[in-house]
């Protein structure tokens, strides 16, 4: 029997009873086909790689991630549920060192769903990913995470949960949002005033190629994961930055995407969206497995590979070259740049904010206001109207000093129904969840 370098654990979950539409590329197909993949390629017989089921999570942790309006039964499903579920059994088994490395491949996606959540929006419904981050601090009190989104489409609704949160470095690359939903994205989108500079943007001209993605990797995100030292690294692996995407319009390869996970070396990786069914996902799937495993991918290749063909332009590469330098200036000089914010807005941050739910078709409006506190990251208030609701959420976060955690409860408290439909407190310095909901 063969075996791998490191210990891996997969989770493979296609969500039969889940889809857009049955001919939609975001169906059960995405993964079957790596599956057959993985079997043609006799990996379920390395002696260090093995298959798990997941197991299901409380909703307390979804409820201390998003507010679900107007339930989380109401919106996600229990295939939802499994995605969310496959993260936290993986990383219980690579922190108990029964596994190095884990690979969620699992449906639905996640990326997109914001801290709010009224629905599919991007494919998303409840994040995968933060959810784990929730359940990481939780149960085994870890406090660096990075997660690192190299999905094609800007990992939004990530960005929005650890806005504030300078314990959570968050690190998209993307096609440009100017060129591709959801139209976020820049450089100049770096975090709240308790976090500056832990957002950090990445977007890339279209039909970047492997050569872009790597210099990406290597001249910017290696360097801030040094510096930043976090004890968890999570890859929202999206796939559909491949050549072959039919949704996206990039060049990155199998081959490319094995290099990147290599090196990126993440302790657990998620997929995210890939929509090339037969000629991308099996290989670049594959390739991601065989770099996690520490197994040789230096054949993994579609039968139609040709880098010469996919080579980005000149002009590609000295953008890419220019984007790195700036955006590793923000991130050298967070602490000038939060020290600017916070005597610009003096008590509180406010920003607007319109969310469209493209696979619904309904907008949601908010408003945010972040309260700038000098002991702690500060309590977030959000009165967030769609369809025929009204919401007030309440953020205490996780450091919150004991005036922020006081006010907190106090604005639950004396908020009565008025015209709000739904008051939400979420109390992530103890793990509580409190909501209050008015009949309209």
């Amino acid at each position: 029997m063969q075996k791998a370098q490191n210990k891996l654990g997969l989770i493979l979950f296609p969500a039969f009873d889940w889809r857009i539409t049955p001919t939609h590329p975001e169906r059960e197909e995405r993964l079957l086909y790596t599956i057959d993949q993985i079997e043609e390629e006799g990996l379920f017989d390395y002696e260090n790689i093995f298959v798990y089921n997941p197991e299901i999570i409380d909703d307390k942790y979804i409820n201390l991630t998003h507010f679900c309006i107007p339930d989380v039964d109401s919106i996600a499903t229990i295939s939802h549920k499994i995605a969310a579920s496959s993260c936290i059994t993986l990383v219980k088994k690579i922190l108990s060192n029964e596994i190095a490395k884990g690979f969620a491949l699992i449906r639905p996606p996640g990326h997109h769903a914001h801290r709010i959540t009224y629905g599919d929006r991007g494919f998303c419904v409840i994040n995968n990913e933060a959810i784990m981050v929730e359940y990481l601090r939780k149960e085994h009190k870890i406090k660096k995470i990075a997660i690192i989104d190299t999905d094609c489409h800007h990992g939004d609704g990530t960005q929005d949960i650890f806005w504030n949160d300078k314990d959570v470095l968050f690190i998209s690359l993307h096609q440009d949002g100017r060129t591709l939903y959801p139209g976020s994205g820049f450089t100049n989108e770096i975090g709240g005033p308790a976090a500056t500079g832990y957002t950090l943007n990445l977007p890339l001209s279209p039909y970047t190629s492997d050569e872009g993605f790597l210099y990406c990797l290597e001249n910017l995100i290696l360097p801030i994961l040094e510096e930043f030292k976090p004890e968890i690294i999570i890859n929202s692996a999206g796939q559909d930055n491949h050549y072959s995407d039919p949704l996206t319009n990039m060049n990155f390869s199998a081959q490319g995407y094995a290099k990147l996970t290599e090196k990126l070396n993440p302790h657990i990786s998620v997929l995210e969206g890939g929509y090339s069914v037969e000629d991308a996902l099996p290989y670049v799937n594959l390739g991601i497995i065989f770099a996690l495993a520490g197994i040789d991918c230096s054949n993994i290749k579609e039968p139609d590979y040709d880098p010469e063909k996919l080579r980005q332009s000149t002009r590609i590469s000295e953008y890419i070259k220019k984007l790195c330098e700036n955006v590793y200036i923000i991130w050298k000089n967070k602490e000038q740049i939060e020290h600017d914010v916070k005597k610009k807005y003096q008590k509180h941050f406010t920003r607007k904010k319109s969310i469209y739910y493209d696979t619904m078709g309904f907008l949601e409006q908010q408003l945010e206001n972040i309260k700038i506190c000098n002991k702690c990251s500060g309590l977030i208030t959000i009165e967030s109207t769609c369809l025929n609701y009204r919401v007030l959420a309440i953020v205490i976060p996780f450091d919150a000093c004991d005036e922020c955690y006081n006010q907190g409860y106090d604005i639950f408290s004396n908020t009565d129904s008025g015209s709000f439909s739904h008051v939400i407190l979420q109390d992530k310095r103890n793990f509580e969840f409190y909501k209050k909901e008015y009949s309209k």
